[in-house]
């Protein structure tokens, strides 16, 4: 893991907090009626993943507890996809911003299950999401 110096620089951070702004950033077209039900529950699962990716980073010379955040963040990331097809059945999302963030969650995922035993896999530098398919910019203007 050399030249990593921080949680920031793991590209499944770097995912997972990509694809939490996306979320964030389309769910503010969501009915006021569901901003403390399903746009509430998705945005605290989405941005739980990357907290949890950075928690375990911090306790990585422990491994129990390293181990213990990632299935946080695991877990945190195959709840956001049900949170993401609720969103769809109910017309929020459309059927391309609903595939482009379950693919990303299945993206994070893989990675994240991949990292204990493969500690590199999580290291290197990610590509931003597209922004093109979900219609939405990215804050640094992507």
């Amino acid at each position: 893991m050399e030249g990593i110096r921080g949680f920031r620089d793991l590209k499944v951070w770097q995912k997972a907090m990509d694809t939490a702004m996306l979320v964030f950033e389309l769910s503010r077209h969501f009915p006021k009626y569901e901003v403390y039900s399903l746009t509430d529950q998705m945005r605290r699962s989405s941005r739980s993943v990357p907290s949890n990716i950075a928690e375990a980073w911090r306790k990585r010379r422990y491994p129990a507890a390293f181990v213990s955040k990632l299935n946080d963040a695991e877990g945190e990331a195959a709840e956001t996809p049900t949170h993401i097809e609720m969103a769809l059945r109910c017309g929020y999302l459309s059927g391309d911003q609903a595939r482009s963030l379950d693919c990303a969650y299945e993206e994070v995922l893989a990675m994240l299950v991949a990292w204990p035993r493969a500690p590199s896999n999580g290291a290197s530098v990610s590509p931003p999401l597209s922004p093109l398919l979900l219609k939405v910019r990215l804050p640094d203007g992507g």
